[in-house]
């Protein structure tokens, strides 16, 4: 039997029973003891053999991430990379359920079913140490929330590969699908400062930040080019102002969710920003700029080898969400996203993975890892 389909059936095997015991841990971004729980449970799914170093998070205060090297004697050096936190709240967490083929739980899909998938991937690939020089598992604690720069780039520069285990998906014909194309990703806070008045008897001797946060929203939405050159998308996500029925609010903040093939398209947006509506000014912060990734050029003769290595296709896709595999992308050409199990519901309560998948996702992952190595030996 070859590496995929045994690897594959023995991580499918104990992938449930692994996604029940991580499920259970609630683990929102920025909970150090969830944090702390879910990486204890990870650790003792990683390889006997593997070396086990915490790191500081990109997050200041949050948990410290996890890294786990293997050595082996090839030569390729691959990085197989994940995320621990969810956006579920402590109170909203719920325990995995099965209901025919689909597991639920907070964080199924994103992207505790990919995390197992990945620590199974370690496991097989570390009986196999002929087949790379280094593997590194690195899982973080803060990639649902980050707002600063990633901590992790320079530590994996010159690796051969890397392998990211966010929710994988089907072709529009049927065929398996992994991430090879994302957009970069930035996120707009505007502040606005007004001044304050009594809504009844002084109302026009204010200064609404309200109104003029409302007219930024629809000034900057006209921006929104999602057919354009850049595939531009601004989307105002949510505004904040006022204290009081009675009181014209003197402050408040609106958040823009924008998305475009280059970071540098998000400049536009912000040149369009006026220093003040209504004598109310404006102050405008980015808050988050994640680069985008495309190495569909560089990966389109692996894949081609994975699905004849897998006997069904395996396609490179792209997807608009955010990713820390965008971060590696410039520094390891062979950088390949998406290599989780099939689910959906994301970041909401019904959220979940399609049973079934989990095996054939780890054969997909098995195949991509070992075409991936064999390019770097």
């Amino acid at each position: 039997m070859s590496i995929i389909a045994e690897g594959a059936a023995e991580i499918a095997a104990r992938a449930e029973r692994e996604l029940e015991a991580l499920v259970a841990v609630s683990s929102p971004s920025g909970d150090t003891p969830g944090a702390e729980e879910a990486i204890a449970v990870c650790v003792a799914l990683l390889p006997p053999r593997a070396e086990i170093e915490r790191v500081p998070c990109s997050t200041p205060k949050s948990a410290s991430d996890l890294i786990a090297r293997i050595p082996g004697t090839g030569s390729g050096r691959m990085l197989l990379l994940g995320h621990l936190d969810t956006v579920i709240a402590h109170a909203s967490h719920a325990l995995l359920r099965r209901d025919g083929d689909r597991l639920y739980g907070p964080g199924t899909a994103d992207m505790k079913g990919g995390v197992v998938l990945s620590l199974g991937v370690a496991r097989t690939l570390s009986a196999h140490p002929e087949l790379f020089a280094e593997l590194s598992v690195l899982l973080v604690t803060d990639e649902e929330w980050r707002t600063v720069d990633f901590a992790h780039v320079e530590r994996f520069a010159g690796y051969d590969a890397c392998l990211c285990f966010e929710a994988g998906e089907r072709t529009a014909d049927g065929g398996e699908g992994v991430v090879v194309r994302r957009k970069a990703a930035g996120t707009l806070r505007l502040a606005a400062v007004g001044r304050a008045s009594h809504s009844g008897s002084a109302p026009d001797q204010g200064r609404n930040a309200l109104l003029a946060l409302a007219r930024a929203a629809q000034l900057l939405a006209e921006h929104h080019d999602p057919g354009g050159s850049d595939r531009l998308s601004v989307v105002p996500t949510r505004i904040r102002s006022g204290d009081a029925l009675n009181v014209v609010p003197a402050a408040g903040d609106l958040v823009f969710d924008m998305r475009a093939d280059r970071v540098e398209a998000f400049d536009s947006v912000l040149a369009a920003i006026p220093p003040d509506i209504g004598g109310v000014a404006l102050e405008p912060r980015m808050e988050r700029r994640w680069p985008g990734m495309d190495s569909m050029g560089q990966t389109a003769e692996l894949l081609e080898r994975a699905s004849e290595r897998l006997g069904r296709p395996i396609a490179g896709v792209g997807r608009g969400g955010a990713s820390d595999a965008s971060h590696f992308a410039s520094t390891i050409p062979l950088t390949i996203d998406g290599l989780g199990p099939r689910g959906g519901g994301a970041h909401t309560p019904e959220e979940f993975v399609l049973a079934p998948s989990l095996v054939e996702r780890a054969e997909v992952a098995l195949a991509v890892a070992v075409e991936a190595l064999s390019d770097g030996a």
